[in-house]
This record gives C-alpha cells, sequence and structure tokens, in this order.
C-alpha cells in the first residue's frame, strides 16, 4: 500500500528507489477484464476528471475496457456543464452490470465513509484520494491517499507524466479545471505539485471550454435559494450561520457558503439545508489551518457522516423527521454544537440583513 511504503515519488523510508506507485497501480490490473471507476455521490470536478484521466491511462497503456459511472445527481451549473462540454460518458452506478473480472477504482473518496450509494459489497481494487478522512481501507490491494495535495487530479497528472502518457487535450482540459476547482478560496489548499500539475496541464488544455464551464448559465432556483439563504444567515462573532429549509439540489449548500464566506466580518461560513430526507451540511473558512473537516467531524458526531479538507467541508444527516419542529430541533443543536467547537459565546445571532432592510431592497 502507497501509505506505508514509497513517498510520491517512489522513495522508500530507507533512502532506496522504490516502484512508482502508477506503475503499481497498472500491474495490479493486468488480470482485469475491465476497469470500472467510481466517486463520491453528486461527483464534482475533481472525481469527474481523475476517473477520466485514470480511465485514459488505462486505456492507453493497457488496452482495456473502462467505464466511468455517476454516483447521483450532478446539479451544479458548472459541474453539469463540465459533463456537457467536455462530453463525458457517465453511466449511473445502480445501472452497472457487475461482472467477475471487473476491478474497481474509487477516486477522490474513500469506502465507507457515507458518500456512496452503491453496495459495500462490491469489492475495491484500489482508492485514489486526497481527502484526510478515515475510510475503511483495510482489504484493498492498491492505496494513495496524499492529503497532503489540494486535488486528487493532481495525482493523476503525475500517474500521467510518470508514464510517459500523452494526454489529449479533453483530458488536459478536464484535470485543469478539476485542479482549479480545488484551489479556490483563500488561503489556497495547494502545494507545489499542485501548482507544477496546474503549470503542465495549462497548454494542453482548451481554454475556451474551461471559460465556458466557469460561467455556466445559472438556474431560476439558483437565486431563489439565494435569496432564502440571505434571509436566515445569522452572524455569531466571527461564524455566519445560514439555513434553507428546501434545498431544490444537495449542491446548492455548497454555493451558499462559497457566497457568504467572502463576507470581510467571518472566518467561517456554515450553511445547512434539507433535501429529500438528508439535512446536507457544508462549511468554508477563510483562515489558514482551520481544520474545517476535522471541526465538521466533530460537531456532526454520530449524528452523521462528515468530512473534508482544511478550509472546505462537507456532510450529511439523515433525518428521522421532517416535520418543521424536528428540523427547527436538530439545527437549533448544530447551533450550539458549532459555537461550542468554535469557541464561540452562544448568544443571539445578528442578521447578516436586517428583515425591514431587505424589504425595502426588495421594494425598490
Amino acid at each position: 500500500m502507497a501509505r506505508s511504503g514509497a513517498d510520491p515519488d517512489g522513495v522508500t523510508k530507507s533512502g532506496v528507489v522504490g516502484i512508482r506507485r502508477s506503475h503499481r497501480f497498472l500491474g495490479g490490473l493486468k488480470a482485469a477484464t475491465r476497469v470500472v471507476f467510481v466517486s463520491h455521490v453528486q461527483p464534482d470536478p475533481d472525481s469527474l476528471g481523475s476517473m477520466l484521466g485514470l480511465a485514459h491511462l488505462v486505456e492507453q497503456k493497457l488496452g482495456k475496457p473502462t467505464l466511468i459511472t455517476r454516483d447521483g445527481l450532478i446539479s451544479r451549473a458548472e459541474n453539469r456543464a463540465m459533463v456537457d462540454v467536455l462530453d463525458l460518458d457517465l453511466t449511473r452506478v445502480e445501472d452497472v452490470d457487475w461482472r467477475p473480472g471487473d476491478a474497481v477504482v474509487m477516486v477522490d473518496s474513500q469506502p465507507n465513509t457515507g458518500r456512496h450509494t452503491f453496495s459495500d459489497a462490491v469489492p475495491l481494487y484500489a482508492v485514489i484520494d486526497h481527502h484526510d478522512t478515515p475510510g475503511d481501507l483495510e482489504g484493498v490491494p492498491f492505496t494513495d491517499i496524499r492529503a497532503s495535495h489540494g486535488a486528487t487530479c493532481t495525482v493523476v497528472t503525475k500517474y500521467l507524466r510518470e508514464q510517459d502518457c500523452p494526454i489529449p487535450e479533453r483530458v488536459a482540459t478536464a484535470l485543469l479545471y478539476g485542479i482549479e476547482t480545488e484551489m479556490t478560496g483563500y488561503p489556497r489548499e495547494a502545494n507545489p505539485a499542485d501548482d507544477d500539475a496546474l503549470l503542465y496541464l495549462y497548454p494542453l488544455a482548451d481554454k475556451d471550454q474551461i471559460a465556458k464551464i466557469r460561467n455556466a448559465r445559472l438556474p431560476h432556483s439558483h437565486f431563489e435559494c439565494l435569496l432564502t439563504a440571505l434571509q436566515s444567515s445569522f452572524v455569531y462573532d466571527r461564524l455566519i450561520l445560514s439555513w434553507v429549509d428546501d434545498l431544490p439540489q444537495p449542491e446548492q449548500a455548497a454555493e451558499v457558503v462559497d457566497f457568504l464566506i467572502r463576507f470581510d466580518e467571518v472566518d467561517w461560513a456554515v450553511c445547512g439545508g434539507v433535501y429529500k430526507d438528508q439535512l446536507i451540511l457544508s462549511v468554508r473558512a477563510a483562515k489558514a489551518d482551520a481544520r474545517s473537516g476535522d471541526i465538521l467531524r466533530q460537531v456532526v458526531g454520530k449524528l452523521g457522516k462528515a468530512g473534508g479538507h482544511d478550509r472546505r467541508a462537507g456532510g450529511s444527516i439523515r433525518l428521522t423527521s421532517t416535520a418543521a419542529s424536528a428540523i427547527d430541533d436538530i439545527q437549533a443543536e448544530l447551533r450550539r454544537r458549532f459555537l461550542k467547537a468554535l469557541k464561540i459565546e452562544d448568544v443571539r445571532g445578528q442578521r447578516l440583513v436586517p428583515l425591514r432592510e431587505m424589504l425595502q431592497n426588495l421594494q425598490s
């Protein structure tokens, strides 16, 4: 396993040059008849780009058929645009016809973290990820978890370069955009390997396509959700907390906090929203060493699942009841836990935008 042997350049702890991880990854696939790639629910650009890049590597170096899957919805406008613009052929994971000779590769996620809908009985050959999320890796033949990297696409780019595999424009575009989306926000969550990958991919990628993806048109529901979030946003010292009782799509909680974290009087932004029978949580931080993933795991505890990075995190809680009173109770408990975890005094929050001022702006 990659965690216990070599570093990213294939050098063991004893200083002896070992076999590169990309060689070991490909070597373990020689007996497979097909390679199936899976990721987390609501796959994002990093997971989509990683699956596409690894599928290209396997096809070019091993000549084996591949299958890229989609677990759940892809609802964020930019992510849908990425699928459309790059013509990504995605198979719904529930529609996969699992075969005895399949080798299953999980990217940008880890097993048994509550972020997947396919059966745990599906055996994994490999897990390639950059999240510092405690997953169950026991029995997985190949693992490459690089929490120091800002994006899984960076790891995949390194694999392609190690194998001298030419990267076509479409694949380079997906990898570049996948890395870029993980680097958003300030301070950036990146290391020199991420910047090196960006510089390598930039001349190979289609910048017009990336611009088209970045500037995807937004549906009416986006603005309705944002208005609701603003109406229910409260500031507690350096934390802004927003609740959306009815999320049009699960990914819109992340869109809300991406917007709110730019408020210059806070270091933390949290959005909680109800989608079907789940409470979706998204967190952003505007400070270094924030440990957002750890904080959210601490807050959620046994109520649900959570994980993430230093300054970005997400989670979900399955609701036993969607009655307004039950949702109010869990929101109150989560608010209390967030304030305690961030060492903020538990006092009445201040509205981000006073209702009277908001109504006046709407009428003008």
